[in-house]
């Protein structure tokens, strides 16, 4: 029988519901407010906001595969050919699932299946930062994360919720020390988009870090971050910095972290955490019989590959022929500069291996992939942890200031992501 100490805390963990209830709250009206907004621009203009985020672009992609199966293709004047074997399987399955147990379409699973993900992703978002930093820090990210320019695709029959949940809980899995349970959430992450190989390499570098440990017989604490014996920092105060993680038994692993059970489940888990994408990758070479490579000759048809970023820096280079566009360009390098000093932040403020290696991996596969320019903010919004320097800072603002900023950002959000999505390219 539960004693009252033992709900008590249930309750306080990070992941608990009760304790994640006012993140969710704020991301949920966030969301509201993103949706009414985009119904209202869309209603101005004589446009249908519930069919920009179901049934257009990659939305229809994903629909037409829960529908029809895979084979389907678009052969383009210039020889290009658009195969649905880009889009991973994850999303579809769901939707023709929802469709199979209810009486929605497979465009409606798509919008509910997107709508619980992000509710999902925005509980393992707080789950993981509360986890590191407590539960304001949890809250501040979670509505950053909601208050994204792009946050309106989190609304949409896209993927990149659903990817989120999956790589934010498989993290969070890994902090704590739940193997086995991150191998399955990764291995479904790898499923979802071709990005989850970043999941994938976060639990390899977390798992393969933790057996050097025990190879090497030194004690760790769970942030990486060394903090002297008894407590004293370098400064002369007591404790570790107060921006540094949390720290404990490896990755939130439980006692005898490093027992024969604990390495067990520690490998068991890594091995599952490749099988998703994999999977995918040879079965779509078995398909098209390309091999092991099919996949990327399926992505070729795209046009989409990975160059380092120098078609994406030619692109950029190409903004600065006149001076209306030279302003998008100046506004593009002033948005990768960001992104790299938060992840320079990050690394400085000594986040654990895991969260580094999975935004790192991110990062590097929007920023240097070499076409759709303008999807890049959208495929660096599963980037998560990157937001992570900036909620501890504002966790630290007065809660009147810190709501005025955020309700701001939102009502900035919902106007940009409506006339995001009425215009005239995918986001």
């Amino acid at each position: 029988m539960t004693t009252d100490l033992e709900t008590r805390a249930a309750a306080a963990r990070p992941g608990a519901p009760r304790r994640a209830a006012p993140a969710l709250l704020g991301y949920a009206a966030v969301r509201a407010l993103g949706l009414v907004v985009l119904a209202l621009w869309s209603e101005a203009r004589g446009t249908s906001a519930y069919t920009l985020l179901t049934a257009r672009w990659d939305s229809l992609w994903y629909t037409r595969v829960a529908e029809l199966g895979y084979g389907y293709e678009v052969r383009l004047p210039n020889g290009g050919v658009h195969s649905n074997l880009a889009f991973f399987p994850l999303l579809p399955w769901l939707e023709r699932l929802a469709a199979a147990v209810s009486p929605l379409s497979y465009a409606d699973g798509g919008f509910v299946v997107s709508l619980l993900a992000s509710l999902a992703a925005a509980w393992g978002i707080f789950a993981v930062a509360d986890h590191l930093y407590g539960p304001r820090a949890g809250v501040c990210a979670v509505l950053l994360w909601a208050v994204l320019p792009v946050g309106i695709v989190q609304s949409m029959a896209y993927s990149e919720s659903l990817f989120t949940a999956l790589a934010a809980w498989a993290l969070y899995a890994v902090l704590t020390g739940r193997w086995v349970t991150a191998g399955l959430l990764a291995g479904l992450a790898g499923l979802t988009r071709p990005v989850g190989l970043a999941v994938v390499a976060a639990v390899w570098a977390a798992g393969a870090a933790a057996f050097l440990r025990e190879r090497a017989g030194s004690s760790f604490v769970g942030d990486g971050s060394a903090v002297p014996a008894g407590g004293a920092r370098g400064d002369g105060h007591a404790g570790p910095p107060p921006d540094a993680p949390r720290t404990g038994a490896p990755y939130g692993a439980p006692q005898q972290p490093h027992s024969p059970g604990v390495r067990l489940r520690r490998a068991a888990g890594m091995l599952l955490a490749p099988l998703g994408a994999a999977g995918y990758v040879l079965w779509v070479g078995a398909r098209t019989g390309d091999g092991p490579l099919g996949y990327l000759e399926v992505q070729a048809g795209w046009r989409n590959g990975f160059d380092g970023g120098y078609a994406f820096a030619r692109f950029v280079a190409g903004r600065f022929t006149s001076f209306p566009s030279a302003l998008a360009g100046v506004a593009l390098i002033a948005g990768v500069a960001l992104v790299v000093w938060l992840y320079v932040l990050c690394v400085r403020r000594r986040q654990p291996l895991p969260l580094l290696v999975y935004a790192g991996t991110v990062t590097a596969l929007a920023l240097c992939a070499s076409s759709y320019f303008g999807s890049k903010p959208r495929l660096l919004m599963p980037a998560f942890p990157l937001l992570l320097p900036l909620a501890l800072v504002l966790a630290r603002a007065r809660t009147r200031l810190l709501a005025a900023g955020l309700g701001a950002a939102a009502a900035a959000s919902a106007a940009y992501g409506a006339f995001w999505l009425n215009g005239s390219g995918p986001p």
